[in-house]
């Protein structure tokens, strides 16, 4: 193909930005490194693409070269000729765009299209997707009859072997893909035509990140200072709004522009101040007894459920940390549980968790509400733990909550009451940053591994670097609530 060729995944990029198209085609040594999640995401949604053609068996697959696409689309069109009824990841090219269809299924009328996607609905930028697809391969010369988007259903609970088509939702998309035929030949005209030009002279925009992350974002916003308009939390419209102003710093911003909580985040950032409400700590430290459990969850959820009783993306817990005080002023204890390979792990954690914590404890996590939601999930699938989890969850007090009504606000909070900003700013001791593990998503990947690997040497790195990062969760909120102590002067 020529240096204009599209695909499907440029077609959409550039209909989110000409720019990013122009990039990615003519200068893609200015793209940002992609991050392991990203990597992930697309790693899992191959997956479910594999799953999904079970809808749809005994078809023929037609592998991917990225160095060849005349060779698959020539495989394509020799499967057909020879009779395949269905066809996975077929390969067109029309109008130089080259597109692979997921599942191409022949029915009584014609060839169904079927676009597999990992979500649980169907998005507005999965439309034109499939349009593209249609377009391209109707353009081929190939009768096309329907065209279908499949997506996961998360209402599926596994019970055995996955029931494939339980698991998914088929939608019939035709008439809206058919309806956006025009538009997509003229958009594919447009992006050839701008390809062909000097780089197209686009500011940076909510586009950026909608409906997808861009990876030229270290390139185009490079012109954006720190302490910018951007750091502005509490509104997704008013950093853009303030920017097609021309108000760019923080120091600029129109204080009148923003609620409290976007004044007070402004203020103390140009002022490099923290905010404290004495009262307000001491009400909440008062709300706390001993024993006092630290908890904190790993948690990981799935497409496809790996286990009986789950669904697509539900959390399903594989670790925790359990740092405790049994009084004030005594040592500080651990406990911890971390799944092994190839288990499912969710009742001996349950029964380990339950044996540690006393049924007179107050336990303490950041975002109680997810730990809540872990717990409860638990006692549905064991209801014989039902009585000690609920004493857990009566007993469940959420850390976040003197962050999050601004008890104490340190300006490097950056508006947020996440604990990646307060435990930094409060207790710079203690960092992720040269971790091996340092955010949930990079721990759920190290799980992942971990569970797929034969290699005693790296399943020992992995667990070991877990248990370091949930360590670090819970132990950062004991230090925490020393800080507070600090703060409302009960340490002095």
């Amino acid at each position: 193909m020529n240096d204009l060729y599209l695909s499907k995944s440029l077609f959409i990029r550039g209909l989110q930005c000409h720019k990013s198209l122009y990039l990615h085609k003519h200068h893609p040594e200015l793209r940002d490194e992609t991050p392991p999640s990203r990597e992930a995401l697309f790693q899992s949604g191959t997956e479910v693409g594999i799953v999904a053609q079970g809808l749809f068996p005994g078809g023929i697959a037609i592998p991917y070269d990225p160095d060849n696409y005349d060779k698959q689309v020539k495989l394509t069109q020799e499967a057909i000729s020879q009779g395949a009824a269905t066809l996975y990841e077929a390969a067109f090219k029309f109008n130089d765009v080259f597109v692979k269809v997921d599942i191409l299924n022949k029915g009584k009328n014609g060839w169904d299209i079927y676009e597999v996607k990992s979500s649980t609905s169907i998005k507005d930028v999965y439309i034109p997707d499939a349009a593209v697809q249609y377009y391209v391969v109707k353009g081929s010369g190939l009768s096309v009859s329907r065209v279908f988007l499949v997506h996961i259903n998360n209402q599926y609970i596994r019970e055995g072997e996955i029931d494939v088509k339980q698991l998914f939702t088929l939608n019939d998309v035709t008439c809206e893909v058919q309806q956006l035929q025009d538009t997509v030949a003229g958009e594919l005209d447009t992006q050839k035509t701008m390809l062909r030009g000097d780089i197209p002279q686009i500011d940076i925009g909510p586009y950026c990140r909608d409906p997808y992350d861009c990876d030229f974002i270290g390139h185009c916003w490079q012109h954006i200072p720190d302490e910018s308009v951007f750091d502005i939390r509490g509104s997704k419209p008013l950093p853009f709004i303030l920017y097609n102003r021309g108000i760019v710093q923080l120091k600029d911003v129109p204080l009148h522009m923003l609620s409290a909580n976007q004044k007070l985040q402004v203020e103390a950032a140009l002022e490099k101040k923290i905010i404290i409400s004495k009262e307000a700590i001491r009400d909440f430290l008062d709300s706390l007894w001993y024993p006092l459990y630290f908890l904190d969850f790993e948690t990981f959820g799935a497409p496809i459920p790996f286990f009986d009783g789950t669904r697509p993306y539900q959390q399903i817990p594989y670790q925790y940390s359990l740092h405790y005080l049994e009084r004030e002023g005594a040592d500080l204890k651990r406990h911890e549980y971390l799944a092994g390979p190839k288990i499912d792990p969710r009742e001996e954690l349950t029964a380990k968790l339950v044996s540690e914590i006393p049924h007179n404890a107050c336990i303490l996590a950041y975002y109680a509400g997810f730990e809540a939601g872990v717990l409860k999930s638990l006692a549905e699938w064991f209801p014989r733990y039902r009585d000690d989890i609920n004493a857990v969850l009566n007993n469940l007090r959420d850390l976040a909550i003197p962050f999050q009504k601004r008890a104490v606000y340190h300006w490097q909070f950056n508006g947020s009451y996440s604990l990646k900003y307060v435990l930094p700013a409060l207790v710079p001791d203690l960092s992720y940053q040269d971790m091996e593990i340092q955010d949930g998503d990079m721990a759920m990947q190290a799980y992942f591994r971990m569970r797929g690997s034969d290699d005693a040497n790296e399943i020992a790195r992995l667990r070991s670097a877990l248990l370091a990062y949930c360590r670090l969760d819970t132990l950062g909120m004991v230090r925490l609530i020393e800080r507070l102590k600090d703060f409302a002067g009960e340490n002095e």
